[in-house]
């Protein structure tokens, strides 16, 4: 009679600690509250179609994008550095870009998205002026696109190391 006992407060003390231990994960991810509805990092779950916005010839596949309890969707993007004094401006655009495609692929315009750093988060307001700068960057990366060969855009070792494109760049540092 004991050991049913005993083995159902194992199993309450069991489930207990893994609750707090799985919010404790959840707040060192950098998410926000809310349903986690995308995942690229296979953390939750893989999704293996990337967010499509046509109209901008725009596709990209957000770290995380995580439904709130008011209907709202914020866009993560987990950077693996730590964090600078201000989030760089490219990755800032990187985020944009996720917000314009929850905008066009759900139809709910994001008010925000996180950069979250290993040791730093920062919430980035999607602005119209931030949408502006944007739209711009994809206007200009179009034209562009006609120019011919592009040439690199900065002198790190490391950051043409980790380029995926870095065996078919002729002009890699690394």
């Amino acid at each position: 009679m004991a050991f049913p006992l005993l083995l159902t407060l194992l199993l309450l003390g069991t489930a207990v600690w893994l609750k707090f231990r799985s919010q404790n994960l959840r707040q060192q991810s950098g998410l926000p509250d809310g349903d986690v509805i995308y995942s690229d990092t296979g953390t939750w779950f893989p999704n293996a179609e990337p967010l499509a916005a046509p109209d901008f010839a725009l596709v990209g596949k957000p770290d995380y994008l995580v439904q709130q309890t008011d209907g709202s969707i914020v866009p993560v993007e987990i950077k693996s550095g730590h964090a600078p004094q201000e989030p760089w401006e490219g990755h800032v655009l990187q985020l944009a870009a996720y917000c314009l495609l929850v905008d066009e692929v759900y139809g709910i315009r994001p008010s925000y998205g996180i950069l979250q750093y290993q040791d730093k988060a920062f919430a980035i307001d999607y602005s119209d002026d931030l949408e502006e700068d944007l739209l711009d960057l994809l206007a200009e990366m179009r034209d562009s696109q006609f120019d011919g060969e592009l040439d690199r855009d900065h002198n790190d070792w490391n950051r043409c190391a980790r380029c995926s494109m870095r065996n078919a760049c002729y002009q890699r540092l690394a």
